[in-house]
C-alpha cells in the first residue's frame, strides 16, 4: 500500500468510524477527540494537537467542512479544501482518524461516536456555555482544556498575509 493510501484511510465518515470505535472502546481503549477548522496549520495547531493526542489512546479530529467553515469564519475562509485539510491532518503519525463533519457544532458526532474525552484549547472561554460540553456531560464523558499557544492563530496569518499584499 502506497503511504498516501495509508494517510486517506485514516479518514472515515461517522458511522465507519462509530463502528471501529465501539470495539476499541471494550478493549479498553481510551477515545479522544477534538474538533476545528484547521485552514491553514501553524504551531498552535501541532503543540495542540500532540498534546490532546497524549490524553488517551486512539485520537480524532472532527473536521468542519468547508461549507461549516464558511459559515462559521466567512466568505473567503477556508483557504484550503476540506480534502486537503484532511489529509493534512491525517498525515500527523499521532492522529488515528480524521472525520469531516458539515454541522456548526459536533454534538452530533460527539454523540455517534461517544469519545471519552473531548478537548479545546486554552483560547476557548466558558466552555460550560458550549452545546459540546452538554453532550459530553449527558454520554459522561470528560472535558479537558489544553494550555493556549501564545503568538499563534490562523486569524493573526491571515491577517499577516493581507497585510503585505497592501504593501
Amino acid at each position: 500500500m502506497k503511504s498516501v493510501d495509508k494517510i486517506k484511510s485514516k479518514i472515515l465518515d461517522p458511522k465507519s468510524l462509530g463502528k471501529i470505535l465501539l470495539k476499541e472502546r471494550q478493549t479498553g481503549k481510551k477515545v479522544v477527540f477534538t474538533n476545528g477548522c484547521f485552514d491553514i496549520l501553524h504551531r498552535g495547531h501541532i503543540e495542540y494537537l500532540s498534546e490532546a493526542s497524549d490524553l488517551g489512546d486512539i485520537f480524532v479530529i472532527g473536521l468542519n467542512s468547508d461549507l461549516s467553515v464558511k459559515k462559521l469564519k466567512g466568505e473567503f475562509r477556508p483557504a484550503v479544501d476540506e480534502e486537503s485539510r484532511g489529509l493534512t491532518l491525517a498525515a500527523f503519525e499521532f492522529v488515528d482518524f480524521v472525520v469531516i463533519f458539515g454541522d456548526d457544532t459536533p454534538v452530533g458526532l460527539i454523540k455517534d461516536l461517544q469519545p471519552d474525552i473531548w478537548v479545546k484549547g486554552g483560547d476557548y472561554k466558558n466552555i460550560e456555555e458550549l452545546p459540546e460540553y452538554e453532550m459530553m456531560m449527558e454520554i459522561e464523558g470528560e472535558v479537558k482544556i489544553l494550555s493556549f499557544v501564545e503568538g499563534f492563530s490562523t486569524s493573526d496569518i491571515y491577517n499577516k498575509i493581507l497585510g503585505s499584499a497592501k504593501d
